[in-house]
């Protein structure tokens, strides 16, 4: 077993590029995966790298690089539009684990109860993905394809989220609902974004997560939302089908259930970003 911890990304690409490494970026789900079994695989561990941990203003967004930490986002002065990324980074293990646990690791693991992926499907994010080819930026919603699988091709590493510039006056939100009220993973969870002016909503996000294979969001939900006030949309809501969702039955709840919490969830995640 090798592993490998450069301080440089070319090095870093080199290597992955030569052969078959498992990525760390804080280790927090990879290392309890691997449960009793002796560890075989070479290992290329991305936190040392120079230049790829903070959370930066750029000229068109916010660039938050891949060994940034959990904790580095709730710490970040950022606007109100990334109020529920940082409520999802709080609910994200203990305090241990959001100083060691990465955003983008949480997002390369691709488990359907991934806290963060939600709130940034909410913020129109994506990733920025280096190769010794060159660089490429493929949006959240198409990077997560499946259960424990994403779209990197051979020799690529995620190098940063990227998420557009937002307004100031956006508001959001992120809602959980768990077994208990710490270090759990969801039943069913939503995070929302949205402009709210005299209770009014409009410009509405919402994704909703542990209630399919992957996170989605619910666009005909958007959009019946829109131009609506906060009553009008409690019983939008209610009335709501969301076909979209294919929730499953296991141990912590069954399909049905979820089914059924998520549209109080969606509504109290929008009570929560238009009044705090």
């Amino acid at each position: 077993m090798d592993y490998l911890s450069p301080t440089n990304l070319d090095d870093a690409l080199a290597a992955l590029n030569a052969r078959d490494l498992s990525i760390i970026a804080g280790g927090t789900d990879w290392y309890p995966a691997q449960g009793e079994r002796p560890i075989e695989c070479d290992m290329l561990d991305i936190t040392r790298i120079a230049g790829l941990r903070g959370v930066e203003k750029t000229e068109n967004g916010w660039r938050i690089g891949a060994a940034s930490t959990w904790s580095d986002v709730i710490a970040a002065d950022l606007p109100n539009g990334f109020d529920g990324l940082k409520a999802a980074a709080r609910e994200v293990g203990s305090i241990q684990i959001q100083n060691a646990g990465t955003l983008v690791g949480n997002l390369c693991n691709a488990s359907p109860a991934a806290d963060g992926v939600p709130p940034l499907l909410t913020l129109d994010a994506a990733l920025e993905v280096r190769s010794l080819q060159g660089v490429r930026a493929i949006p959240l919603a198409e990077f997560i394809t499946g259960v424990r699988s994403v779209a990197l091709r051979k020799g690529e590493l995620v190098t940063a989220l990227l998420i557009s510039d937002i307004s100031e006056t956006r508001k959001s939100a992120f809602a959980k609902l768990g077994a208990r009220k710490y270090l759990v993973i969801s039943i069913a969870m939503v995070a929302v974004t949205c402009e709210v002016s005299a209770d009014v909503l409009s410009d509405v996000r919402i994704a909703v997560g542990s209630c399919s294979p992957v996170a989605i969001r619910l666009a005909g939900l958007e959009q019946a939302l829109s131009r609506v006030s906060l009553i009008e949309a409690g019983e939008i809501i209610a009335s709501a089908d969301l076909k979209e969702l294919s929730p499953i039955t296991d141990v912590r709840g069954s399909g049905a259930y979820r089914k059924d919490v998520v549209g109080s969830l969606i509504l109290r995640a929008l009570q929560e970003a238009a009044h705090g």
